[in-house]
């Protein structure tokens, strides 16, 4: 069975960046279910697995544009420290934070200097080429439940 849209879809991946440094693998624990067609993945490894089968490995390299984005320097920003409250601040921490519209936003600290703190809510991968090394492990057509949710039970 090819992959195609609605079709549940397992696979093995490593994930590598432009100095071949491995970010990811999934090697070693439970191949990665997505619903192809749903945006579980980024677009670019999605329109790569579009007509593969079980058994079939693919390297593919994605843009930014195609991944997590181009880097936006307007969702790096300085927070006052007291807005967290009586938290525990570390950074690398992640936690959600209100923008301006009233929307929830999830932030990652960079920095922490005084009663100043540092966030960004880029994705971590943003800005980033990317190098995936894919095995599929299995294809099959998605159940109505999973097609309602958008995403494999």
């Amino acid at each position: 069975m090819k992959i195609s849209a609605d079709k549940v879809v397992t696979f093995h991946y490593t994930l590598t960046n432009g100095e071949q440094q491995q970010l990811d693998s999934s090697y070693g624990a439970e191949p990665l279910p997505y619903l192809h067609g749903h945006h579980n993945i980024v677009p670019g490894l999605e329109k790569a697995l579009e007509g593969l089968e079980a058994g079939e490995k693919l390297q593919v390299t994605v843009h930014p544009d195609e991944g997590y984005g181009r880097r936006d320097n307007g969702l790096v920003q300085t927070i006052r420290k007291a807005d967290f409250g009586d938290a525990e601040l570390e950074v690398g921490m992640h936690f959600e934070v209100e923008d301006d519209e009233g929307q929830q936003q999830l932030v990652q600290i960079t920095a922490i200097e005084g009663d100043e703190v540092s966030v960004d809510g880029n994705h971590p991968l943003a800005g980033y080429m990317l190098t995936f090394d894919v095995e599929i492990m299995s294809v099959r057509n998605g159940r109505d439940e999973e097609l309602a949710e958008g995403r494999p039970a």
